[in-house]
């Protein structure tokens, strides 16, 4: 046998993602870590390149990858247990570290019990197939993330059991609540709380009030839930995301310790009946290996650290860079999205002009993401900035110079 049809099949696949614009450039690949010096934060050294770049489209919101006591966490507690677990959850793969790891971002998100995942897009997934019946309807925001949309496709629901509202607009939530059947037992309402290519928020002390007068309509009722993957640590007064920064909390929280926690795997907070359903129910948790104890441990210690007075200094620096980044953009009349989130869209408009200025910041060290169409509609260009509380303020001034000198 010969993969050699398949392969001709698939590089003609491949060729027309490319002729549309929507192939992947070669990934980069980071060889070297150099930690923060005077007035510089980390840079960060790639392979086939004598620069030293800023990373400018880091997740890692608080700067916590490179902390000395999750290095030692992990370390420790790789020491004790190994690598890796050997099994899933249900035949014993199930350490000490889980559990722990599961109580202590229950009490964060403060709901009353959570299950981790290796991400958040398998804590999606998991959940969808967990709540879905036929009797379920989902309302979705248009610019839900794709985890949430292969979520909502994968739990198997009629199409006319779906709705989609317009991006952050609340008549058309209303409007996409009204046209549920009455048949319908359960409702879904999912959003993003801070939509990542935008920065800006779901409001969902708005969304709660319009689902509340619905809710009494279904057997089960209508059920929110938040995908704060942006949001947890990052965001509100103590880093509790979205829910903290709009004084209300949904149904379902959902969310990552690889964003602002700076390590890996995914989680979903809510009552324990649910969370119960989803550890029987749920195939992305069932049949696949957990984090390691390494993961667990280093996101213990990252959770303790958001609630410390040095989380709450990480915060208040990452709003600080964020603000003077955004007051650059301002100051050089750039046009951006507004918000206090430290994910920083610039808006281009043009896509050969995206392309140029990533290049041309990539040159002058600085790594950045560019979305150009077809990936978004033509005019809707734009570059996505991401601060992080290791940015300095020299590092900032450094960029809006460079923006200032691109022509």
């Amino acid at each position: 046998m010969s993969t050699s049809k398949l392969d001709t099949s698939l590089t003609k696949e491949l060729e027309a993602l490319k002729q549309e614009g929507r192939s992947k450039s070669p990934e980069r690949i980071i060889e070297q870590y150099i930690p923060p010096k005077d007035e510089s934060g980390p840079r960060y050294k790639m392979v086939g390149s004598n620069n030293k770049f800023i990373r400018l489209n880091s997740n890692s919101y608080l700067s916590l990858s490179n902390h000395p006591e999750l290095i030692a966490a992990a370390d420790k507690a790789t020491h004790k247990f190994g690598v890796g677990p050997g099994a899933v959850r249900f035949i014993d793969g199930t350490f000490i570290h889980h559990d722990k790891l599961e109580k202590r971002v229950a009490k964060f998100a403060d709901k009353p019990a959570a299950k981790i995942f290796n991400s958040a897009y398998t804590s999606n997934c998991g959940l969808a197939l967990t709540l879905s019946n036929k009797k379920t309807h989902w309302i979705g925001d248009q610019l839900n993330h794709n985890s949430i949309i292969r979520a909502m496709r994968i739990s198997n629901i009629p199409r006319e059991n779906k709705g989609i509202f317009k991006h952050n607009d609340m008549t058309d939530l209303k409007r996409c609540l009204g046209e549920v059947r009455p048949d319908i037992e359960r409702i879904i309402v999912i959003f993003d709380g801070i939509f990542s290519m935008r920065g800006d928020y779901a409001p969902i002390d708005k969304i709660n009030q319009i689902c509340k007068a619905y809710d009494s309509k279904f057997k089960d009722g209508v059920i929110t839930i938040v995908d704060d993957s942006h949001g947890i640590g990052a965001y509100g007064d103590t880093g509790r995301g979205t829910s903290d920064f709009c004084n209300a909390s949904p149904d379902i929280i959902i969310g990552t310790f690889g964003k602002a926690f700076g390590v890996n795997g995914g989680f979903i907070a809510a009552s324990k009946t649910i969370i119960e359903s989803v550890r029987q129910k749920a195939d992305t948790y069932i049949y696949t290996n957990p984090l390691s104890v390494a993961d667990c441990a280093a996101a213990i210690k990252a959770i303790d650290i958001c609630d410390s007075d040095e989380g709450l200094n990480l915060l208040k620096s990452l709003k600080e860079r964020t603000a003077q980044f955004r007051q650059g953009l301002e100051r050089l009349g750039k046009e951006s999205i507004k918000g206090p989130h430290p994910v920083v869209p610039l808006m281009v408009r043009d896509t050969p002009k995206t392309h140029d200025l990533v290049k041309y910041l990539f040159d002058h060290g600085v790594l950045v993401v560019g979305l150009t169409f077809p990936v978004v509609p033509k005019g809707d260009e734009t570059i996505r900035f991401q601060i992080n509380a290791c940015h300095t303020s020299a590092d900032i001034e450094y960029v809006i110079e460079l923006l200032s000198t691109f022509d």
